[in-house]
This record gives structure tokens, C-alpha cells and sequence, in this order.
């Protein structure tokens, strides 16, 4: 007996349907390919997948994290200004995100002073004294909700770095038309960053970034000692060419 063709055509149209649907990965499949893919620092190919999830999940404050560290690592290969500051906002605006959807989630915190943070280079002096503001507030969040994450320590510690040797006079005329900021310190950056080291040894940029703090001290001796071992570390961190490079400029100023 012949098989009525609107059966055929039916069956066929099921069949297809089915087929689609077993091969939609879920969220959870997409998670672990785009994770595979972060701890290869291959943004390009971890991005597109956590962009699906978000479509199934777009408050999950997680992935939001995810998303806005891929924008972050692009923003590091990327090779003009312009680009570098499309990329940075990207990241920013998922850190933002990331922050509303979870304001408990010391991650979304530390993302938020992170991308500020890589953002300060291109910014002008009202932009970079606002955005050193939220840098500040946000890694002393991010240490508050997770005493134990070196990272957070670190963040914290770069800031006081960077604000405790700004030249006087340069800061005062700043503060004065921009408004104030709070008081930084290098031994308040010393102390965060032996926390992050103390934490998480096996960090390099922890031991070139206390180094750095330490020669701003004239603690040179354990300056050498610290940027030298960092490194001699492999990289294995997105940033960590760009901290090494920092080291070495370190080092060249001690020995002239």
C-alpha cells in the first residue's frame, strides 16, 4: 500500500524538527565550551558562546562576569586606541551589568574596578580621577564580600600604587578643579599586595607589582628580588606579557 504523501512530507518535517532539536546544546553544554576556550585566553571563540547563553539567560550575573572578561581580553589585543576603547566599554558596560543583576557577587565587583581600571590610559584627567573613584570603591567592595580572593587584594593594591606617586603638584591642581580623591599610599599598597601574594603565590604579576610598590619605597634590594623571580615565571595569565614589560622597566630605572 502507497504512503499518502502528506504523511511523507509530515513524518519528514517531525523528523527535521527532532533532529534540531537534539543537536541544541544547552546552557550548560555552551558554558563548558566557552569555558574551555577562557582557560585558553581565546576570546574570539569563547564570546560567541557565552552571547548564546545570554540570549537563554541574560540576568545571571555569572555569565555576565564572563562575558565582560572576554571584552576585557580583547580590549588587550586589540592594537589601536579606538579599538582598545570599544572593547573597554564593552567590557564595562557587562561589569555594570554584571553588578546590578548580583550586587553580592564579589566577581561582578572586582570586574567593575577591572575595567575601569584598564580604561584609565585612555581617559582625560575628569574621566581618570571618576573612574579612579569607582576603582577605589569597588575593589574595597570586592575584598569585603570575599576576604580571600587575591585578586581582589591585588586591585586594590594597584590602586594605591598608582595614586600614592602621582606628583604633587599635578594632583593638587586636579583635585582642586575635579574634586578630591581619597588618600592613597604606598605602604597601604604594599600591605595589599603582600595580601594577594601571601594568598596566591603562584601569581606573578602579585610578585612584579609588590616589587614595583617596594621600589617606590626605596626597598630596593627586595624590589630586585621580587620583580626578578616574577619574571622568571611562565605566563600564564592574559595581562602577563604587559606586567613583565613593566618589571623590566623597573629594574632598568633601579640600575641607572
Amino acid at each position: 500500500m502507497k504512503t499518502p504523501a502528506p504523511f511523507i512530507a509530515i513524518t519528514a518535517t517531525l523528523l527535521t524538527l527532532a533532529s534540531l532539536l537534539q543537536a541544541a546544546p544547552t546552557a550548560a553544554e555552551l558554558m563548558a565550551q566557552a569555558g574551555v576556550f577562557d582557560q585558553q585566553q581565546k576570546p574570539e571563540s569563547a564570546l560567541p558562546l557565552y552571547l548564546q547563553v545570554e540570549v537563554m539567560d541574560p540576568h545571571n550575573a555569572k555569565l555576565l562576569v564572563c562575558i565582560a572578561k572576554q571584552y576585557s581580553y580583547l580590549m588587550t589585543d586589540a592594537t589601536s586606541p579606538e579599538e582598545k576603547s570599544r572593547q573597554g566599554q564593552n567590557a564595562l558596560a557587562y561589569a555594570r551589568r554584571a553588578v546590578t543583576a548580583d550586587p553580592n557577587l564579589c566577581d561582578a565587583h572586582l570586574a567593575l574596578a577591572v575595567s575601569h581600571g584598564k580604561l584609565l590610559p585612555l581617559l582625560d584627567t575628569r574621566q581618570k580621577l571618576e573612574a579612579s573613584r569607582v576603582v577605589k570603591a569597588s575593589a574595597e567592595k570586592a575584598v569585603a564580600l570575599e576576604p580571600d580572593n587575591d585578586l581582589a587584594w591585588h586591585m586594590l593594591g594597584r590602586w594605591h600604587q598608582e595614586l600614592a606617586n602621582i606628583g604633587g603638584t599635578k594632583l593638587a591642581l586636579a583635585q582642586f578643579i575635579y574634586g578630591s580623591l581619597p588618600a592613597a599610599s604606598n605602604e597601604e599598597s604594599a600591605r595589599c599586595l603582600e595580601k594577594a601574594l601571601a594568598l596566591h603565590p603562584e601569581r606573578l604579576m602579585h610578585h612584579i607589582e609588590l616589587g614595583r610598590t617596594y621600589a617606590q619605597m626605596r626597598r630596593n634590594d627586595e624590589a630586585r628580588k621580587l620583580i626578578t623571580k616574577g619574571l622568571a615565571m611562565p605566563d600564564r595569565e592574559k595581562d602577563d606579557p604587559d606586567t613583565k614589560e613593566r618589571g623590566r622597566y623597573t629594574l632598568r630605572k633601579l640600575d641607572s
